[in-house]
């Protein structure tokens, strides 16, 4: 690999053992087989490690920061975040520092929206479309061929591809001439355009409460975020991939049919998808007027992920349900469990429904709000009831969650007292 070895350590672990059998080893060669595609999505972009240092099937955790020990060839550039830290993070450019990450355990490919010579100024406008509980892939695609639709009227050429779990990511390549606050609002924009335009489809409301089918997730847009890249393995039974397609394969595509098995000869046979992608890069101008068009006719911005200050316009951030205030009705929410790990989140929701099996035959599919948490360095998963559709007479307390086992609870405390 461009005369630089890397040695793989535990070759042999076992990353996936359920339904399908994969190693390291088997990781590497799988990513060895997809290089070109995967590296055009990451080289010259800071990359957080994803790492699943116990394999897919542990708990993963975030290192933004790169490794005091590692190859003197692999570079690292310097962000600031919005808390005000800094931290130097990897940059991979070629086959040889994609395996060493892999073989840090990094599953996932995380890279940032920018390019090291300007890390202000996104290079890529993302479009998340995260579908709810019970909403069918179908929805997802119809949403997906929507949000083509407006971007082709917008003046930019999109790129499909599979989440490599139940959504879709749609990308633009834009000019690198705005900042991350604007790159965002024109992603809010987009949101709400599309919105207007399937209103029983899609929806850009940030609060889970409040969302319905396919959820536009604009704040994929805002520094210091970052979602799996194309070709990224996903930490599913099926070592799902998250692939990247062209527009004709979309209404017919099954996510499911690209996996680590399948993909490298997808790639053999037909290449990649999205290998033109930097060749266009487009202008954000007219998404920003349709920007300007909502905040005239008195659209506010939209909440913006926890950990960023308030940001001036800004509506409250705080869910519904929390609100003081009317005429927003308060939601009958519960907390059932908190636990990095998803299975004992969702045990714990089992024992919930078999101690309150009247009640559990009331809730609707969308009723049950399993949130994927992402603290600085984190992961867990929170699970909710709402207890909308329960007469109020029989809806039960909030109990104490089990299991309870929030991984950021001590450092919000801290944070708190200071």
């Amino acid at each position: 690999m461009n005369g630089r070895e890397v040695r793989v350590t535990h070759a042999g672990k076992l990353y996936f053992s359920r339904q399908t059998k994969l190693s390291k080893l088997d990781l590497v060669r799988y990513y060895m087989a997809v290089a070109p595609g995967a590296l055009a999505g990451i080289r010259d972009r800071p990359l957080v490690l994803k790492r699943f240092v116990n394999g897919a099937e542990g708990e993963a955790f975030y290192q933004k920061r790169a490794p005091a020990r590692r190859p003197e060839w692999l570079r690292t550039v310097t962000l600031s975040f919005p808390s005000g830290r800094k931290a130097e993070e990897i940059v991979v450019d070629d086959a040889a520092g994609l395996v060493w990450i892999v073989n840090l355990g990094s599953i996932e490919l995380h890279p940032h929206a920018v390019r090291t010579a300007d890390l202000e100024h996104p290079d890529e406008l993302r479009v998340d479309l995260d579908p709810g509980p019970g909403v069918g892939w179908d929805d997802v695609r119809r949403v997906a061929l929507e949000v083509k639709s407006f971007l082709d009227e917008m003046g930019l050429r999109s790129w499909p591809k599979t989440s490599g779990s139940r959504g879709m990511h749609v990308n633009a390549r834009i000019e690198p001439r705005w900042t991350f606050v604007e790159v965002r609002r024109a992603a809010l924009a987009l949101s709400r355009a599309i919105e207007r335009r399937v209103p029983s489809l899609a929806t850009s409301k940030w609060w889970k409460e409040e969302r319905h089918g396919v959820f536009l997730d604009y704040n994929q847009n805002a520094k210091d975020r970052t979602t799996c890249s194309a070709y990224s393995v996903r930490p599913l039974p099926d070592a799902r991939v998250s692939a990247p397609l062209r527009w004709d394969e979309v209404p017919d595509c099954d996510p499911a049919a690209f996996t680590v098995l399948t993909v490298p000869k997808r790639f053999a046979k037909l290449g990649d998808p999205h290998a033109d992608m930097d060749a266009q890069p487009g202008s954000l101008e007219k998404l920003l007027e349709v920007a300007a068009e909502d905040e005239a006719a008195g659209l506010g911005d939209a909440p913006w992920p926890p950990h960023f200050r308030k940001m001036e316009g800004e509506s409250p951030r705080v869910a519904p349900s929390r609100a003081a205030k009317k005429p927003r009705k308060k939601m009958p929410l519960l907390v059932i469990a908190n636990s990095p790990s998803k299975e004992a989140a969702l045990a714990g929701l089992d024992r919930w429904k078999k101690k309150h099996s009247e009640v559990a035959k009331l809730l609707a599919v969308d009723d049950v709000l399993i949130d994927s948490m992402r603290g600085r360095s984190s992961t867990w998963t929170r699970i909710r009831l709402n207890l909308r559709h329960v007469p109020e007479a029989l809806r039960p307390p909030q109990e104490t969650p089990d299991p309870d086992d929030d991984p950021t609870r001590e450092w919000r405390s801290r944070r708190m007292s200071t």
